[in-house]
């Protein structure tokens, strides 16, 4: 068996509009919508300069649907850079870039091959002994099994499956072509390229079955560093290492206040979290959350001033360093003074007891009915209107009670 070395990726979701960043800072949003661009170009970078032998996508080069060419033409512009340092690229179409969604198309360098959709495909290196077998997403919604219709390995060669599937499920990831991992040993493939899960896993090491993960963190449930996957074959055995890509990250900081503790010193209790938060960055800007939790006796005045202490929870993220900001300020601190609702006039419920207890389901369903409505009318790609307000409707609304509470000092 010759000795070759290979890039997998996935998941590369070019044109994704962060829509829960642009919402509530413009900058920072088309910060990280640079960095999703940047992390390709990083990683077309490290193939040519690695001298790979081939590259991989397992599945959604695109977010969605493109509103024109610009991210055609920029895909376009850096598979071509491969193609002239003789590399060739195979891509599998998954549920975000699946046949049915992306309309628009920009024709691409001949060094560019991708998998058919309407059944399982294969692609052969004669010169490497390498074949590679992959089908991809017709429709959004794929949810019968591909891998068992996969064709049997080539003998004597380096076989790879190319998949992109949720295996048996990965939350929060949506279910797409599920399969067991016996379901994919049972295609006596040397090596299994997946797609679809945005984390870094080795599911298993006989064979190889690889997540590579995403380029490039879009939320903040979408934490730490970022990238793909070198693979090298050396009479017969297998290595691969991570290649970090990304450009930006999120993170979250949890802080336990003290039921003693007014305003400014919950601030240095953020300021003090943050010495330890520049580690993680390893030179990236950072979209920080903020969580605070325990309990204190001035917990009305800060959800009563929640504006004007977010203000100062982001100078504080730029004391620490200039590249941080704050992604949200997740206020979860009880009240310190209170065990129930506040006694109104003349004995009565205060506000707080008047709009406690669970959200109502009718509430609830109108809410989420008119957070659908608002994401249709946003930008960007199909999938990006999930959380595109950074929140479900009852985090919202139970945002927005804390909030009307704070600002009414608690009083009926």
């Amino acid at each position: 068996m010759s000795s070759f070395r290979f890039i997998h990726s996935a998941d590369l979701h070019l044109g994704s509009p962060f829509q829960g960043l642009a919402m509530k800072d413009a900058a920072v949003a088309e910060l990280f919508l640079e960095a999703s661009r940047k992390a390709f170009s990083t990683l077309v970078d490290q193939a040519v300069e690695r001298q790979g032998d081939f590259f991989l996508v397992a599945g959604d080069v695109y977010d969605g649907d493109w509103k024109d060419n610009k991210i055609g033409l920029f895909f376009n512009r850096e598979v071509a850079r491969l193609e002239r340092a003789g590399i060739p690229v195979f891509l599998l179409k998954g549920n975000h870039d699946a046949e049915s969604v992306i309309t628009k198309t920009i024709t691409l360098p001949k060094n560019v091959r991708e998998f058919p959709v309407n059944k399982p495909g294969s692609f052969t290196l004669d010169h490497l002994k390498v074949a590679l077998h992959g089908q991809g997403f017709a429709e959004r919604s794929a949810t019968e099994n591909l891998s068992l219709a996969y064709p049997p390995p080539q003998p004597g060669w380096f076989n790879i499956g190319v998949l992109h599937t949720s295996l048996t499920g990965r939350e929060p990831h949506a279910t797409y072509a599920p399969c067991s991992v016996e379901d994919l040993r049972s295609r006596g493939y040397d090596y299994w390229a997946l797609g679809h899960v945005h984390d870094y896993e080795v599911v298993a090491e006989d064979p190889l079955i690889v997540f590579p993960g995403n380029l490039q963190g879009r939320s903040i449930r979408e934490q730490g560093a970022k990238g793909a996957v070198l693979v090298t074959v050396e009479d017969g055995e297998i290595r691969h290492e991570r290649i970090i890509t990304d450009g930006a990250r999120f993170a979250e900081a949890s802080v336990t206040v003290e039921p003693d503790e007014d305003l400014p010193a919950i601030l240095r209790r953020i300021e003090a979290a943050l010495e330890h938060v520049a580690e993680i960055m390893e030179g990236r800007p950072l979209a920080l959350r903020i969580r605070l939790t325990g309990k204190t006796r001035f917990r009305r005045e800060l959800l009563a001033r929640a504006q004007d202490f977010k203000d100062e929870a982001q100078a504080a993220c730029h004391r620490c360093h200039e590249d941080i900001w704050l992604e949200k300020l997740d206020v979860r601190v009880e009240d310190a003074g209170t065990t129930g609702a506040m006694a109104g006039p003349a004995g009565g419920l205060g506000l707080e007891g008047l709009i406690s207890g669970a959200l109502p389901p009718e509430l609830l369903e109108e809410a989420e009915a008119r957070l659908a409505e608002i994401a249709a009318r946003l930008p960007g790609g199909i999938g990006a209107r999930e959380l595109a307000l950074g929140d479900d409707a009852a985090a919202l609304l139970a945002e927005a009670r804390e909030l009307l509470i704070g600002r009414a000092g608690g009083a009926g």
